[in-house]
């Protein structure tokens, strides 16, 4: 049985939240960026743990890669994330209609738009690579109405700030589980769905190639993309310049009527669409969250023989 939660704990972290939201969304360009760099250099002196796993999963996904260059990325990562972290409390302050071409290009956008205006429901699969957050904050601008699935945080004031902040230029925030009657109704009639496709899905995932190792993946991408006939939109929002201009890249464009009649289609279309999130990070391997335990189950037969 879980631990109960703390209300106490929990309203106190949120109340930290939101005032450090406040103080960065007081701070000029020039000290936002100040504030970050310091702020991840004192996470990667402390972050011990953390460090490490980046390190170990950079290791084996670049195998030839020395030591010291895999410092450098994870040290720029914890830079990154940390830049991320500010840019998004400051992002509906600076972020408009009449100036978003000042901070984003959409790169193949007559892909996207083409896909979005079809009157045909559309998935967007993304991952944690560059600022996640743009692409759907960036249509909401224009107008799109998306849907992005996510699991809901387990502090409850947490949680509703930042789905309220969310869904302040037309996104709505759907729960991985609770609703996925409505992700069904998105699918059935023309909706927008954007996801996070590069979290561990234990050791019931369906696993796939990446970066040369078994990657736990969850099926239901596919499975959606098949059943609704639903054209995968795989998407990147790196950054290319400071402060704060990113392309938003059309990576590849996935229809599931490529793969009719195949037994295989849902592992060849989740294969496909990880593949893609995979150049996609190679060309920014710094802007990716090398941080988290992306391999951390793997085959059976795997765990047997290195048991062995």
């Amino acid at each position: 049985m879980a631990k109960p939660r703390s209300t106490i704990l929990d309203f106190a972290a949120y109340a930290v939240l939101r005032l450090g939201i406040a103080f960065m969304q007081t701070l000029t360009d020039r000290a936002a960026r100040g504030f970050a760099t310091t702020l991840a250099w004192l996470a990667y002196q402390v972050d011990r743990r953390h460090r490490e796993v980046a390190d170990d999963n950079l290791r084996h996904a670049f195998p030839k890669m020395n030591a010291h260059e895999r410092d450098r990325i994870v040290r720029d990562c914890f830079h990154h994330f940390v830049t991320l972290v500010v840019e998004i409390a400051r992002l509906q302050r600076k972020l408009h209609v009449l100036n978003w071409r000042r901070y984003v290009e959409l790169v193949g956008a007559e892909r996207i738009v083409g896909v979005l205006t079809s009157g045909r429901p559309a998935m967007i699969v993304t991952a944690h690579l560059g600022n996640w957050e743009l692409a759907g904050f960036t249509l909401g601008l224009f107008g799109f109405r998306t849907h992005a699935i996510a699991r809901p945080l387990d502090n409850p004031y947490v949680d509703g700030f930042m789905r309220k902040f969310r869904e302040s230029t037309g996104q709505r925030v759907l729960a991985k589980k609770g609703d996925f009657d409505q992700i069904t109704d998105l699918m059935q009639s023309g909706g927008i769905v954007a996801t996070l496709a590069d979290q561990d899905a234990g050791q019931r995932g369906l696993f796939v190639d990446f970066f040369n190792r078994p990657a736990s993946t969850h099926k239901a991408i596919a499975l959606m993309s098949i059943e609704y006939d639903v054209p995968l939109l795989v998407v990147g929002a790196v950054r290319v310049a400071s402060p704060m201009r990113y392309d938003v890249i059309i990576e590849e464009v996935i229809e599931p009527s490529e793969y009719a009649g195949r037994p295989d289609a849902v592992k060849a279309i989740t294969q496909r669409y990880t593949s893609a999130i995979e150049r996609l990070i190679r060309r920014h391997p710094e802007q990716y969250f090398w941080l988290h335990r992306r391999w951390k189950h793997q085959p059976m037969a795997r765990r047997a023989k290195r048991a062995a």
